[in-house]
């Protein structure tokens, strides 16, 4: 026989775990805070770009479709370029960094804007001014390089990566990371919570036994202790020193 729950049962749980789910979320959120405050470095980005200008060399002539999409193309070459070692060991050398290519390259993120000819290099690290210097020393080496590479000189810079007075680090985000983690934790206090009903198969009230047996319950005994009898008898022992007046 298949067993369904009510939305009554389901409050039911949640009543009785209550406790165990509230403490899982603020533990969660406890221990989001401690990393993000104090265990995760702040990470610092700085973005500078550069356009790519239209090959073509005449002013008045109209850009064809296959030029424009001839100029996307190549914007996407130049997104592989950057990152690429003949780029970024420059740019090493330059801000004499003891790195490799590929440490630089997790640093550096090239994107741009569906059919746009700006290219966007942003460059995150712990320190708010090496972000900065990342960000325009790899477009200014790519700028030298490209002509030499491609044979093309249609790069120009549009803007420089500045460095605020007094940065904020986009990572990590101690707010987010609290909220996610106490999104988690109560998931986690409510799945519990269930577990521990699902695996809890002793009887405790009249409904489980008509659940379990699938009968009536004729009556209960109902559970006396010691304290019970002691009043019952004290009451009885009054009762007989009143009626002898005594």
């Amino acid at each position: 026989m298949e067993e369904s729950i009510s939305l009554k049962e389901i409050f039911e749980v949640i009543k009785k775990r209550f406790l165990l789910i509230i403490g899982l979320a603020i533990g969660a959120a406890f221990i989001a805070a401690i990393i993000s405050y104090f265990l995760l470095t702040p990470e610092y980005e700085n973005s500078s770009q550069f356009l790519v200008n239209q090959s073509n060399p005449d002013p008045e002539q109209q850009v064809t479709q296959t030029e424009l999409r001839t100029n996307i193309e190549l914007i996407n070459t130049y997104n592989v370029i950057i990152r690429s070692p003949r780029i970024l060991d420059e740019v090493a050398n330059e801000l004499n960094l003891d790195m490799s290519s590929g440490q630089l390259a997790q640093k550096i993120n090239v994107s741009s804007a569906e059919n746009s000819q700006v290219v966007t290099v942003t460059a995150t690290d712990a320190d708010p001014v090496l972000a900065t210097d990342l960000a325009n020393t790899t477009v200014e080496v790519f700028q030298k390089e490209i002509p030499e590479l491609m044979n093309v000189n249609n790069v120009n810079v549009l803007s420089e990566a500045v460095l605020s007075e007094n940065p904020s680090p986009v990572a990590p985000n101690p707010l987010l990371n609290i909220a996610i983690a106490i999104v988690l934790g109560v998931m986690v206090g409510v799945g519990l919570a269930f577990l521990l009903e699902y695996l809890d198969n002793t009887i405790k009230t009249e409904e489980d036994v008509e659940k379990k047996l699938e009968v009536p319950v004729l009556g209960v005994i109902p559970i006396i202790d010691e304290k019970d009898i002691r009043v019952s008898k004290n009451q009885e022992v009054a009762g007989r020193m009143k009626r002898s007046g005594i």
